[in-house]
């Protein structure tokens, strides 16, 4: 099965250089791997257009390499192995709506508790946990590897958020959310690398499924919150009167205990129940390509075939005299080398791949203004709200709440249908739903009933969860393995940035004035009309 790729590369060859030659020519002095050659052997590259990012991009040794293993994956197919997978990555999908949710969903009643005068704070805290849990997790699994982060991000998670639930003040509370959201920050950007790695390209849009997680679990956070928040927490009069004691306000606690013991569920199923293997794309980059081609047959064996794959199909990649990345033998001197900007300068490597990530990072920093800064605070909009005399109540609110999230399962639903359909792609579909986002945000602003509020904002989280359904799987589909990490680093840790700036306009601004609307409809549409300017579209096309 062995083919030599790169027979030879020339000193100081420029991996975009294409050889003066006719095309009829190339195409006689290409081989498998969709690499030609010249005939004193220089790299000649001939992009086929069946990956994101074209041909030459990356060090052609490693593409080269990397369409190999790709090609392996598909001969295995989807099989038993991919299908555990996409249940127990499912958990992080979950993860990271759920508990962002649940902030935002006991924010009411732990300041009926706890007064305080930015009562945001908790929502700040939150999401500076996210962006540190982004930076720690995203670049950390480019550099010591898929596998820890994947377990220990869940785990994370519950054990400080069963933690929480005993907080003794609204500081406490604060603080832990914190730690919980540490662990929910590497959910997505480890996740997606772990379950594409493994994924056959014909299979990629299940990237898009995966968000039906993320619309069931906002489901699930809001029917436990129904019954627990809406019948247990203190009264607004209760509030004002400084009657409400921990007594008569355990509801926000449960909720936390509940959340706190699904995420514990889930962590104990993915570390005792499932054998995750290091992704091979990432042992072939670290040199480690004998371990590589092992665990693609570990996995053939565990889907009940068997591969072709060889160790000499890797090392035909090889020029001559070939010395792969391999780190030092010593552990700790190999880690403190890899710690640099390499992987963050790989994805600004070309211009055109500097432009698609700085527009794909300008795009998850919008939403990470404009989601939390209008859904963090929904509950708090809801029960402020008043049409006509009308007064909604505690229970009202939290019911309404379930209502909305439920429209997000066919949201990730249509956004996975959508954006396989040729001529709409990634691309069409997550631009027009980040614009119809933005679009009915400002409709809810003129609703004169609460139950026509209720339809819009049912409007708003169908279309937010197709967006985030496609923004999901689009995003990893952009870098190659060997960054990938990194890159999901940048963007989270974009979106989670701006995302600090929310409670901080809500806490020093009018919480019951509908400027937050007006903001976030604007960011939301111009994020879209972002994404209609980047370069790539990896619709039917297989990542790195």
């Amino acid at each position: 099965m062995a083919t030599t790729y790169l027979e030879k590369e020339q000193p100081n060859a420029d991996p975009n250089h294409v050889a003066a030659s006719t095309l009829a020519e190339q195409e006689k002095k290409r081989d498998s791997s969709g690499y030609a050659h010249d005939d004193d052997a220089t790299v000649v590259v001939v992009d086929d257009g069946k990956t994101t990012i074209p041909k030459g991009t990356y060090d052609p040794v490693y593409e080269a390499k990397a369409r190999v293993l790709n090609d392996a994956i598909q001969d295995i197919g989807m099989g038993w192995y991919q299908w555990q997978l996409f249940i127990v990555v499912g958990f992080g999908w979950a993860s990271d709506n759920m508990w962002p949710i649940t902030t935002s969903l006991i924010l009411p009643a732990i300041v009926k508790e706890y007064p305080t005068k930015y009562p945001p704070m908790l929502t700040l805290a939150q999401n500076i946990g996210l962006l540190a849990g982004a930076l720690f997790w995203g670049f950390g699994c480019d550099i010591f590897g898929r596998r820890q982060a994947f377990n220990l991000t869940l785990g994370v998670t519950a054990v400080w958020g069963l933690i929480a639930a005993g907080s003794p003040s609204f500081a406490a509370a604060g603080v832990f959310a914190a730690f919980w959201s540490f662990g929910v920050g590497g959910n997505l950007p480890v996740d997606s690398a772990v379950f594409l790695e493994f994924l056959p390209g014909s299979h990629q849009y299940l990237l898009t499924v995966l968000s039906l997680d993320w619309a069931l679990a906002q489901v699930i956070a809001n029917l436990i919150a129904w019954p627990l928040l809406g019948h247990k927490t203190c009264s607004s009069d209760e509030a004002t009167a400084g009657t409400c004691t921990r007594s008569k306000n355990f509801g926000w606690r449960y909720f936390v205990i509940a959340m706190g013991g699904i995420t514990l569920l889930m962590f104990v199923t993915r570390f005792l129940f499932f054998t995750i293997y290091e992704s091979p794309k990432y042992l072939m980059g670290k040199g480690k390509d004998e371990e590589a081609v092992q665990i693609v047959h570990e996995v053939a064996r565990r889907n009940g075939k068997t591969s072709n794959l060889t160790l000499d199909d890797l090392k035909a990649c090889e020029p001559p005299n070939y010395v792969a990345p391999t780190s030092a033998a010593d552990t700790l001197k190999r880690e403190l080398q890899n710690v640099n900007l390499d992987h963050v300068k790989e994805v600004f490597k070309t211009k055109k791949l500097a432009y698609s990530t700085t527009l794909i990072i300008l795009v998850w920093a919008l939403i990470g203004l404009g989601y939390p800064l209008y859904n963090a605070f929904l509950p708090s909009i809801m029960s402020s709200k008043s049409f006509s005399g009308e007064q909604v109540s505690v229970a009202r609110t939290y019911r309404d709440t379930l209502i909305i999230a439920t429209m997000g399962v066919p949201g990730a639903l249509v956004g996975a249908l959508f954006s396989e359909i040729p001529g709409i792609g990634r691309k069409g579909i997550l631009s027009a739903s980040c614009i119809l986002t933005g679009v009915f945000l400002y409709v809810s602003t003129v609703a004169n009933s609460s139950n026509a509020f209720l339809g819009y904002n049912c409007a708003y989280n169908f279309f937010s969860s197709i967006m985030y359904a496609v923004l999901y799987a689009y995003t990893p589909e952009l870098f190659s393995t060997a960054n990938r990490g990194t890159g999901n680093a940048l963007t989270a840790s974009a979106n989670r940035i701006f995302g600090i700036m929310a409670p901080l306009i809500m806490a020093f601004g009018n919480r019951d004035s509908s400027v937050p609307v007006y903001i976030s409809g604007a960011l939301f549409i111009v994020g879209g009309l972002l994404v209609i300017l980047m370069p790539f579209e990896s619709r039917g096309k297989a990542a790195l």
